[in-house]
């Protein structure tokens, strides 16, 4: 049976990730975790998994050109790994003046739509690689022409690349503004969805954060289930950052989600 699920590799997670544990399908490695070096641990993780990179930095909906250094840096951890795909956001991280050090909604216009497609190809020109992006979870509501799913959609269609689509993320939007996170599904093209992302959400009053840091909740391997059902979907990545459980609880995770729809 193909393995269709991972965890996002992470250095309290090397030593039961070494040990090849028959859980682990898929390993995603996070670029800018790379970026000062360590190559070999790179080559050495994909002699043994099947590999994505994700990055984190890359501010994809900037206007203007993407940063040098950062593209430079994210190409050589590409070339270290040898990842099946790339992926990263379809969000903003710096404007022309400052680095904002976390991710940002851009505005669903024609505009965005442009310039995410001019840096998606260029990544992929650069990288050789196909590219996936990332819905990100937001607490603002930006206007724009069109819904995200139609944005998502089209970004798809003009660039050449497929989408991530973190469930977390869908599911805490949601709930944040007021939406069927299944029709969201329904509406993206199905063979557009080549990646999930999972992990459980956190809820601090009435604010819902996608925090990395708590088990994943009933109700998001319904909608893992829900994807994986319309989808041909390759991996399936958990993503923990904080509160990192022992491998058995992660273990436990990756079974569960295994056992859903795989086509």
């Amino acid at each position: 049976m193909r393995k269709l699920v991972g965890v996002g590799y992470r250095r309290e997670l090397a030593a039961w990730i070494a040990s090849r544990p028959p859980e682990i399908g898929w390993l995603e490695v996070t670029a800018e975790h790379f970026f000062d070096g360590d190559r070999e641990t790179l080559r050495a993780l994909r002699r043994h998994y099947p590999l994505s990179v994700h990055g984190l930095g890359l501010s994809l909906g900037t206007p203007g050109p993407l940063d040098p250094s950062s593209l430079d840096s994210y190409a050589e951890v590409v070339q270290a790994a040898d990842p099946r795909f790339i992926t990263e956001h379809v969000a903003f991280t710096r404007t022309p003046q400052v680095d904002l050090g976390h991710l940002n909604p851009v505005p669903r216009t024609r505009s965005s739509l442009g310039v995410l497609i001019d840096h998606a190809r260029q990544l992929m020109d650069r990288c050789g690689r196909p590219l996936l992006l990332e819905n990100s979870a937001t607490a603002v509501a930006l206007k724009g022409e069109m819904d995200e799913p139609e944005f998502l959609n089209r970004l798809c269609d003009r660039a050449g690349c497929g989408l991530l689509v973190d469930v977390t993320n869908l599911y805490v939007n949601s709930r944040t503004f007021g939406f069927d996170p299944a029709r969201w599904l329904s509406e993206i093209e199905p063979r557009n969805v080549v990646q999930l992302h999972i992990v459980g959400y956190t809820r601090r009053g009435e604010r819902w954060i996608d925090a990395h840091a708590e088990p994943i909740q009933p109700e998001l391997y319904d909608l893992a289930d829900l994807a994986l059902a319309r989808s041909e979907v390759r991996s399936v990545i958990v993503e923990r950052d904080e509160n990192i459980p022992g491998p058995e609880a992660l273990a436990a995770e990756l079974r569960a989600l295994e056992a859903l729809h795989v086509g």
